[in-house]
């Protein structure tokens, strides 16, 4: 709650000399909801109240509306508990800036609390980039005292609902990790709250993108960090009675002496039209403008995969052979060689008893893969060590600990982390890079584990870290030190991070080219978490369904091929090391297989342009993508239980189109831009192939 003592006479005669003879309580109560300044483009427009308050507006067709009311989004909560929500304007000035973001305008506002806290913010919009302002928020201690603060706030609004809106009135997106490997894209009811924590939110779940969004119908409303590191901030989205709140908050104590400032993260607000994926693809080009270009993806990426995880860690070397000519002949590209391998998680020695010439045998497994026609790529968990492993004892130097000096632990595999940021497990595991890749032969490599994504920050004394949370920091450089030593050794190499159920991290992103479903638990997790890595890595970006046995009815293909992700499969064959058989590849199973492999092929979609604009993943009904190349076809993927109506075709050039379900083969009839409605029925799918006519 904020403080309600009167001011002293000192701070009455700062308020006099900043703000002029108007005193902060009789602007609240002369001008609760007035405008007092502006800043904006075309796209939005952030109206700020003679108490610094903020209200969020969105233009359409030349004039805005209101989608928040005056709320104070931007305060502190100082170590006795009173939180500072009212600032006396002051004074505002702008400026034309150009830098590596482009042009556009900066817009300084000032302000002061009864408390003795100046606050300055700095709001920049770039035309690139209409409808998002980047929030810089600064405070000085003007009083005589010390003041502590215990953390702040930016970016606090509530989307209120639309009057036009049902049930749900709101579509989100948040970027955070959770063990219970929940959605990304929900729905938000009546009750939803998530506090979306960027560092851990369990041993070894935590770390994400840090964006949250949510929106409705018509507009949508986000807020995040545009820092390139990661930070421990929680960005959560919580039901209130009067609509959506987001913010971005951080606990962050602070001791300001008199005349000391600090400053927040660099944050933002933006507002949207249609569902999130705006939001995050304006969020990765910003980045990349900072340095956080996405790798280049090369052509091998594409090739569908098959993985010897369905035989899981009992695999023999002969089955993994056994299976090669029958993956080649389905036409798929990569055969990995899973988890089972090794000796211990941390040494990744090889199992004597499957490989007991040692190195000799695993040359010769990889010569196999390639002599049947595919590319071999083995899977790691780095950063991780179990305690029976010869790591684990001899180099304990190497464990993130916490601050009571105990390991955190890597539930999966009964197994404990390793601090990224020591430079000897970055050491290590480039040496281990040099013998798979180097010497064995592989060509690319599966990263796997939920502890990838994040870390907590370490307390190790023998790691002299500046600051615990340089671990935090410091893990995308450690990717980046992988993910080089990889393409020293082979530039075409595959990286695949595979953070297990984790919202994966976009600051780990650029050190990898291909992405991953990373275990989806259904087929919409397979589809929505392709439509955010499509935003977060570029339309183009080459990521995987994961294994389709882990999708709908362990057969949907329609959801990787549909929304343009790559095929993948960990089927057995000619028979099961696992006793109940869900991954052997029956006659019935084969034929599925063989057309759906062979669909992928053809249309190889994943190098197209996936158009996350087009269509609203909440509130388009039946849910809808749409995938487009370069000769102007496009590739429509409608996905309901059971549907009986129309669909729209969206996206549509000029001209005329050949419409075909290019599932079935079936002419479907012809359509326009003008004309892009077909009348239809399906049960769980449809794909659709626009064709151009007409052109000459």
């Amino acid at each position: 709650m904020r403080r309600t003592n009167p001011p002293t006479p000192r701070r009455r005669t700062v308020l006099k000399l900043l703000a002029g003879s108007l005193s902060t309580g009789a602007a609240r109560l002369a001008f609760p909801d007035e405008a007092r300044a502006q800043a904006g483009d075309s796209a939005m427009r952030l109206e700020f109240d003679l108490n610094l308050r903020s209200r969020v507006a969105a233009g359409r067709d030349g004039s805005f509306a209101p989608l928040t009311d005056f709320e104070p989004s931007e305060t502190l909560r100082l170590t006795d508990g009173a939180r500072i929500e009212h600032f006396a304007f002051r004074d505002q000035r702008s400026e034309g800036v150009n830098d590596g973001h482009g042009r556009g305008t900066r817009h300084v506002l000032r302000g002061l609390a009864d408390e003795g806290i100046e606050k300055e913010i700095s709001v920049a919009l770039y035309d690139r980039f209409p409808g998002l302002a980047l929030l810089s928020v600064a405070y000085r201690n003007i009083a005589t005292v010390p003041v502590g603060i215990a953390d702040w706030v930016n970016g606090a609004h509530i989307l209120k609902p639309s009057p036009s809106d049902g049930a749900p009135a709101y579509w989100s997106f948040s970027g955070a990790s959770y063990s219970d490997r929940r959605d990304w894209v929900q729905p938000v009811s009546a009750e939803f709250h998530q506090r979306n924590f960027m560092g851990m939110n369990a041993s070894d779940y935590g770390g994400g993108t840090p964006v949250v969004d949510v929106w409705r119908r018509d507009f949508g409303l986000a807020v995040g960090h545009v820092e390139t590191v990661p930070k421990l901030v929680a960005l959560p989205l919580r039901m209130t009675d009067g609509g959506a709140r987001v913010a971005v908050e951080c606990d962050q104590a602070i001791a300001l002496q008199p005349g000391e400032s600090f400053s927040t993260f660099q944050t933002f607000v933006a507002v949207h039209r249609g569902d999130y994926f705006a939001t995050l693809d304006a969020y990765r080009r910003l980045l990349a403008e900072r340095g956080m270009a996405q790798a280049e993806v090369p052509a091998a990426a594409y090739e569908p995969i098959w993985c010897a995880w369905g035989y899981e860690r009992g695999f023999t070397v002969d089955a993994v052979v056994s299976t090669l000519p029958k993956a080649r002949e389905l036409g798929l590209g990569w055969a990995g060689l899973d988890d089972g391998w090794q000796t211990a998680v941390g040494d990744w020695s090889l199992d004597p008893a499957k490989f007991p010439r040692g190195d000799a045998d695993m040359i010769a497994l990889v010569n196999a893969i390639k002599q049947a026609g595919l590319k071999p790529k083995l899977w790691i968990a780095p950063l991780a060590a179990h305690p029976a492993s010869n790591l684990f004892r001899d180099h304990r130097d190497m464990l993130l600990l916490d601050k009571q000096g105990k390991p955190q632990q890597v539930t999966w595999w009964d197994s404990f982390s390793l601090c990224p940021a020591y430079p000897e497990t970055v050491a290590r595991t480039k040496a281990l890079l040099r013998k798979i890749m180097g010497e064995w032969g592989y060509t690319g490599l599966k990263l796997d584990g939920q502890h990838l994504n994040a870390v907590a920050p370490c307390h190790n004394p023998a790691h002299q870290h500046g600051r615990p949370e340089e671990s935090v920091e410091k893990l995308q450089d450690f990717w980046k030190a992988i993910y080089a030593q990889a393409l020293a050794i082979n530039p075409d190499a595959v990286i695949e991070i595979c953070p297990c159920g984790t919202a994966q991290a976009f600051h780990n992103m650029p050190s990898m080219n291909q992405p991953v479903a990373s275990d989806p638990e259904s087929s919409w997790q397979v589809r929505h978490k392709g439509k955010t890595v499509k935003a977060l890595m570029g339309p183009s970006a080459a990521y995987a369904g994961d294994h389709v046995e882990l999708s709908d009815h362990g057969n949907d293909f329609a959801s990787t091929i549909g929304i343009g992700a790559i095929v993948s499969t960990k089927f057995t064959w000619p028979r099961d090391a696992n006793a109940n058989n869900k991954t052997l590849l029956t006659p019935r199973k084969e034929a599925q297989w063989r057309k759906w492999i062979a669909l992928y092929n053809a249309k190889r979609l994943p190098e197209g342009n996936y158009r996350g604009d087009i269509y609203d993943i909440g509130f388009d009904k039946p849910e809808a993508h749409l995938v487009s190349t370069n000769d102007d076809r496009h590739y429509y993927a409608f996905y309901a239980e059971n549907w009986r109506g129309p669909v729209e075709l969206r996206g549509l050039g000029g001209g005329r189109y050949s419409i075909t379900n290019y599932w079935t083969g079936r002419s479907m009839g012809t359509a326009s831009a003008a004309s892009n409605r077909l009348s239809v029925a399906f049960t769980r799918f449809l794909l659709l192939e626009a064709t151009p006519l007409d052109r000459s």
